[in-house]
């Protein structure tokens, strides 16, 4: 090979494989070298060997001591190693080009083709790498197929050895975040800013953004005309719901933007333990609270805080018994006690959760009785955790005692009462049963209608009508 037969491989070599020309010259330069210590049966130490690559003609010069050796004079033993060294050597640069791509990448949208998608798992292919989606990474009830083009954000990148593992996520909050960014215009010019996203994938996620620009309503610019900007980011991601919020920097006037749409009375606030109570009225506690409590957990992940959502009745009954609860320590006072309640201290888990040296400047006390009160707290956290574990299964008891227990043909009762009717069209008459399946026939005999106790056998069935005298004859 000459010397410009060899710079169209270096160059086509770095065009395909995207690996540096620097580092192709240094590994056919290395490669050589190898082969010159084959084909003599020596080593470095002993007998070094210079191979340098001219990097503007392609001409080659290896030297070995003073003597000059010809690349075509090393035999196919030799060149063989050479090659297999090569190939190693090309590899391990473009593995590490490929991580240190997409590890920049970590977070970004990328788009690909599944290539495989086998028991729930996906590989798809990036173009010049491939990248692996779990199926814990997919969003649930999704299911994809081979030759699907799928839109997901790089979550991680891993290493091991010379091969490149790239994890893709479409249920990683980033995922929604990078879908705002490329649907939305004012996003991308950073006019609105997103501030914070709480996902759970597949169900609900919330969007916390903000305006630069006082002239441009960020929540309406997110919705975009009749929903248009949100749709497409709703379908993309299979339906999930999608609360945007309106952002401020005040947690009083944020923590009700992210439980919308519950109307709350009042936030309470407390540093110490990162804890909002939120009080709302009797009718508005589901909704806040959300279906199994979503909304409210959304709303924490939002804004940083643990938020708990309670009624009026519910702080004071709250607020009760954590003084009943704080009296019990040892040498306690009065006012240590209303200090816990004005921290926000609603059990003896919350002083657990203190250090010695903070609890100890709240109470006005020692490290050491301070650390004694904390041991106190733990012990006793145990003792009401396990009194209310054995109460639980009493009271079920004592409920299903008072209650006496429905028959069948009740059950099916209150089933059918319980259940609510459509409502009758406007323009047409409530059909009937004429209506729909004729007049019934008098001349046959009909026998009546079994009730719901009787379905269950709880009162024998009625007898057969008796025959007509003629008949009988």
């Amino acid at each position: 090979m000459n010397g410009a037969d060899l710079l169209r491989a270096v160059d086509t070599v770095h065009r395909e494989k995207d690996i540096p020309r620097e580092a192709i010259f240094a590994g056919i330069e290395k490669a050589i070298r190898l082969a010159i210590h084959k084909k003599f049966d020596d080593d470095e130490e002993d007998h070094p060997v210079e191979v340098v690559i001219d990097r503007t003609s392609g001409n080659l010069r290896a030297q070995r001591g003073e003597e000059i050796i010809p690349p075509d004079h090393l035999g196919r033993i030799a060149a063989a190693a050479a090659k297999q060294f090569l190939i190693q050597c090309f590899k391990e640069v473009e593995s590490e080009t490929v991580f240190n791509i997409y590890t920049n990448q970590k977070g970004d949208m990328v788009h690909g083709t599944v290539t495989r998608y086998e028991n729930g798992n996906a590989t798809v292919s990036l173009g010049k790498a491939e990248a692996f989606m779990p199926r814990r990474e997919q969003i649930p009830g999704e299911s994809h197929h081979v030759n699907e083009r799928i839109k997901a954000v790089i979550q991680d990148v891993q290493k091991n050895g010379h091969r490149v593992k790239i994890i893709l996520s479409r249920t990683h909050p980033d995922f929604v975040r990078r879908m705002f960014e490329q649907e939305i215009p004012e996003i991308q010019d950073s006019t609105i800013a997103i501030k914070a996203v709480a996902r759970e994938a597949g169900y609900r996620t919330k969007v916390a953004v903000a305006s630069i620009d006082m002239k441009v309503d960020c929540v309406g610019a997110c919705v975009g005309v009749r929903g248009s900007r949100i749709k497409n980011i709703v379908d993309e991601l299979s339906g999930e719901r999608i609360d945007i919020v309106r952002w401020n920097d005040a947690l009083q006037v944020l923590i009700p933007n992210a439980l919308q749409p519950a109307s709350i009375e009042e936030v309470f606030l407390y540093q110490r333990l990162g804890r909002a109570i939120v009080l709302v009225k009797e009718d508005q506690l589901s909704l806040a609270i959300g279906r199994r409590g979503q909304n409210v957990r959304l709303a924490s992940k939002l804004v940083g805080w643990d938020i708990e959502i309670m009624t009026h009745d519910e702080l004071n009954e709250g607020i009760e018994r954590a003084e009943n609860w704080f009296r019990e320590i040892p040498g306690v006072t009065e006012e240590q006690v209303e200090a816990f309640i004005e921290e926000g201290f609603l059990s003896y888990d919350d002083i657990t959760f203190m250090e010695p040296a903070e609890l100890g400047e709240l109470a006005g006390i020692s490290e050491e009785a301070a650390d004694e009160m904390i041991l106190f707290a733990e012990e006793r956290s145990e003792q009401v955790e396990d009194e209310q574990r054995r109460a639980r299964p009493e009271e079920r008891q004592q409920v299903h005692a008072a209650a006496p227990k429905p028959t069948p043909a009740e059950k099916l009762t209150k089933l059918f009462a319980d259940a609510e009717p459509p409502p009758p069209p406007v323009s047409e008459p409530k059909p009937t049963l004429e209506s729909l399946f004729g007049p019934s026939e008098p001349e046959a005999p009909v026998e009546p209608p079994l009730s719901a106790a009787q379905v269950f056998g709880e009162e024998p069935p009625p007898a057969p009508p008796a025959a007509p005298e003629e008949s009988r004859q």
